[in-house]
């Protein structure tokens, strides 16, 4: 019965030195890609957090334009510190630093809006029942609590 191919010893093309010369050399080519090219793409599909450091900035416009200055000072304070390093993260290119930091930040200033918002609204109802009584005595109502 004759030999089939498949019986045959394989001869190789390039001796064993070549191989390994060859081999050791698409190593060093996939490994330096991997090095170069892997942090450019990591960059690319991580976007900048623009939109969230918009609303950054936006809430801490609205608590400021709340007086939160007056009312929620340390909020506010916290707020801005907040965002001034979102702010800074982004122009270091750290995304998500600047991501959680202006998350951070847009949190900080809505709380900041809510407490002004309370204090003012607080205020407002005291000065009405501080007039309502005014009122009840100038009419010389008893009131009935």
């Amino acid at each position: 019965m004759p030999a089939s191919f498949a019986q045959m010893p394989r001869v190789s093309q390039y001796p064993r030195r070549v191989r390994r010369h060859m081999r050791s050399t698409l190593l060093v080519i996939a490994l330096t890609f991997s090095v170069l090219v892997a942090p450019i793409v990591a960059a690319q599909r991580t976007p900048l957090p623009t939109h969230e450091l918009a609303a950054a900035q936006s809430a801490v416009a609205r608590a400021e334009g709340a007086d939160a200055a007056q009312y929620a000072a340390e909020a506010l304070l916290r707020a801005k510190t907040a965002l001034g390093q979102a702010q800074a993260a982004l122009a270091a290119r750290k995304a998500a630093d600047a991501t959680g930091l202006a998350q951070l930040a847009a949190a900080e200033a809505d709380y900041a809006y809510v407490r002004s918002r309370d204090a003012i609204q607080r205020s407002e109802l005291a000065r009405r029942r501080a007039e309502i009584v005014e009122l009840r005595q100038r009419l010389g109502v008893e009131g009935s609590r």
